[in-house]
């Protein structure tokens, strides 16, 4: 029996969830080293949840030094199906104001230093990842947040940076000229381990300033972020409450088939070290 069903990552100023019934730590290794900190394990509206704080309690981590596969591949150990990542991000339009939460459903990659996948070593996977965001998850966050009258907007595009500086005016403004709404330092990773390990993920942006773009702003700052930080977290945590009492218990979706049909490697000459340390992810489909 899985421990938990729903994850939950807390991003900069979202270290813990208030409420938890039955509340027990759980430290984790796994093939790919130590997720940030111990998971937090327990019930929260009837669903039981495993809670981790992204950059460790304390904020003691680098984005760059996040061990993505571990985090992931730690929530896939503990039975999770579904994940909600909350994350502080910088706004690239107007229209996106600090204190405003949004979903956006795209990402593109400008980080040079990570893994962002959990094969190699004698399996080749490709997984689809045109829609890098759970479209059902999606749907059920903007309900919820709907039911407790929260304004979000769904939808748009996340540039994640490789940090930890915060972007200069150049690159923000290249960024604008793509398109892009918000710029963040992680949620890229995740989306795309996620996929892998068929896990449906959904980022749920808080916006906390308008990067360095912004003539009539001032620049980001660490004060600045924590401001909107500490007002922020407390909405974050509504809303992931209202979530969980509206996600149903059986559900299915193609985030949960994902490698299916994505595996290239004949089954028969993966080696058998890569099978056990992917088990938990690939043994269904070998």
């Amino acid at each position: 029996m899985s421990q938990a069903e729903i994850g939950i990552i807390g991003g900069s100023g979202l270290y813990d969830i208030p409420g938890l019934e039955e509340k027990r730590e759980r430290k984790i290794d796994t093939p790919f080293g130590s997720p940030s900190d111990a998971y937090i394990l327990g019930r929260l509206e009837g669903k039981r949840v495993a809670f981790l704080a992204r950059h460790g309690r304390g904020h003691r981590i680098l984005p760059t030094e996040l061990n993505f596969r571990a985090n992931i591949y730690g929530f896939k150990m503990l039975g999770v199906k579904r994940l909600l990542s909350a994350s502080a991000v910088g706004s690239l339009k107007l229209e996106h104001k600090p204190m405003d939460f949004v979903l956006p459903d795209q990402f593109v990659d400008r980080t040079r230093q990570r893994v962002s996948t959990f094969f190699g070593e004698g399996i080749v996977v490709h997984i689809s990842f045109a829609d890098p965001i759970c479209s059902q998850l999606a749907q059920q966050v903007e309900v919820a947040a709907g039911r407790i009258t929260f304004p979000i907007k769904r939808g748009g595009s996340y540039v994640c940076i490789e940090g930890p500086a915060f972007s200069t005016r150049a690159e923000s403004e290249l960024y604008r000229s793509w398109g892009m709404d918000l710029i963040g330092m992680t949620n890229l990773q995740e989306a795309k381990l996620a996929r892998e390990a068929e896990i449906c993920y959904v980022t749920i942006a808080m916006v906390t300033d308008y990067d360095c773009w912004h003539e009539e702003e001032e620049p980001v700052t660490v004060g600045v972020l924590l401001g909107y930080l500490e007002k922020n977290s407390g909405n974050a945590q509504n809303l992931i409450k209202e979530v969980l009492k509206i996600l149903s218990d059986q559900f299915d979706c193609p985030c949960q088939h994902a490698l299916q049909d994505a595996i290239i490697t004949q089954p028969d000459v993966i080696p058998e070290t890569t099978k056990e340390k992917l088990k938990v992810v690939i043994g269904k489909y070998l």
